[in-house]
This record gives C-alpha cells, structure tokens and sequence, in this order.
C-alpha cells in the first residue's frame, strides 16, 4: 500500500509510504490519498488527522518519471485528478489536519504540508519549492497558501529560486507552527494530535470553516458568519461539558458530538 493508515487515540495517522522514492506521488498513491481523506471525514471515532512519511523524506512530489512515461497520466490530469482533490478534502475536512514533516517537503509535497492546518516539522526537515527548476509553475495550492503564510516578497522569492528552506528557516518566516528536535518529534507530532483529538471537534471544525472563508469576507460578512457558526457551537454537547466542567473545576471530558 501506498498509503498506511493508524487510528490511535481519536487519530487517524496517515503514512506516505513509497520511501525509495521519498515518498513521491504517483496515481495510486494519489487516489489512495483521497479515499483516506473521505473516510476521515466521515468517522465519527476519527477527531483528528496526522499526514507524515515513511523514511528519510516527507515526500518529494510529483514522480517525474510517471510524468514523463508516455503511458502515464497527463500533466493536466495529475494536476486536476490527483492533487487538486486532495487540497480541496484537506481544506474541508471540519477536522484538524497536521503536516508532521520528517524529511524533505519538495513541490507538490511542500504544498500539500502548507495546506494543512498545523504543520510542524523535524529539524532537519527542508521546504523546497522545486518548481522552477523543470519549468513549472507550483501547483497543488503553493500559489494560494505560501504567499499567506509568508507574505508575496518572500514567496515570490522562493517559488521562483527554488530555494531551500530549512525547518528553523520555515518556522521563523511563520510557514509553519513548530520545530521538533529528532529524538522527540514523533512523540511531539502524535501528542499534539492527541490533545486536538481531545478537544471539541466540532468546535475546532467550525473554526476552520470560519478561518476558509474569513480569506475573502468583508469584516461585516466574517462576523455575521461568527454569529451564525458561534451559534451553531453553542448547540454542541461539548459546549454544555465545557461551561459545566468550568464551572465545577473539573477537567472537561469532550465527545465532539452535536446534541
């Protein structure tokens, strides 16, 4: 299998797993993708998601030579079929996705890890925008999400560089959230998982959705949209736990269930 999926903890941990080619995409591995992502979104006992890679490398993108082979997908196809649905289900999933990068994060491997909602990564970890170097543009939502995180000057730089970027690098620019140390970073990837499994999945669902769409709402539109969500989370059995556990000094004890 292409992709390894575990349920630990309220987590599904989800494992690029073609290590000898550092983990690059081809269609199986693409597909496999998607249809892990659609089982996630509708498990209930799934809380939250965990993207990493088997081996040395997160993932190194696009397998070039499925790309070139004249029986292989087209360039259009790879880009709509393959890579394009697995953003669009990383960006709906009302759940929290992590990008734990172990290894290199290159191309359409770099973009699929800024795409998800909290990305950390192992200090020897390197972001690379690959693209400039065969003659693409970045695709996978690299022109969307990097600019937002690392503002156009930066962004601009390193898609058109290809320049590496080293984890401390990432993290210092705000690409991503945080830097493990080697010997830690799967127990730290896994425990900041857990702890988002624990919380309110709804309540955390929701907020995403709030954050997506806050990208191109009026200020008077993005707070009619919190009235209307904030409502919609008042509504959640875990809102009831969280005031009740407040109130009685006692740790909360989430479902992340509606009423």
């Amino acid at each position: 299998m292409e992709i390894l999926k575990e349920f630990i903890n309220g987590v599904c941990r989800i494992t690029l797993n073609r290590p000898s080619v550092f983990n690059s995409f081809n269609k199986t591995m693409a597909l496999q993708l998607q249809d892990v992502l659609d089982d996630c979104a509708v498990n209930p006992e799934i809380r939250a998601v965990l993207i990493t890679g088997e081996g040395k490398a997160f993932c190194a993108g696009q397998d070039l030579a499925e790309a070139i082979d004249p029986e292989g997908p087209e360039l259009k196809s790879i880009v709509r079929d393959h890579y394009n649905p697995i953003i669009i289900k990383i960006r709906e999933l009302e759940k929290p996705v992590i990008a734990a990068v172990n290894g290199v994060a290159a191309g359409a491997g770099a973009n699929i890890a800024l795409a998800c909602d909290i990305v950390v990564a192992k200090k020897t970890a390197s972001f690379i925008q690959a693209f400039s170097k065969i003659g693409l543009i970045p695709d996978s939502g690299g022109t969307y999400f990097l600019p937002r995180l690392v503002g156009m000057q930066k962004a601009m730089a390193l898609m058109m560089t290809g320049d590496k970027v080293s984890a401390d690098e990432a993290e210092r620019m705000n690409m991503i959230y945080k830097v493990f140390e080697e010997e830690s970073f799967e127990e730290e990837a896994m425990k900041l998982a857990e702890n988002l499994a624990s919380m309110p999945t709804r309540g955390l669902g929701l907020t995403k959705k709030a954050v997506n769409l806050g990208l191109f709402n009026s200020l008077e539109d993005q707070l009619d949209l919190e009235e209307s969500l904030q409502t919609e989370a008042g509504e959640t059995d875990d809102f009831t736990e969280g005031v009740n556990a407040f109130i009685q000094k006692r740790p909360a004890v989430f479902k992340g269930r509606l009423k």
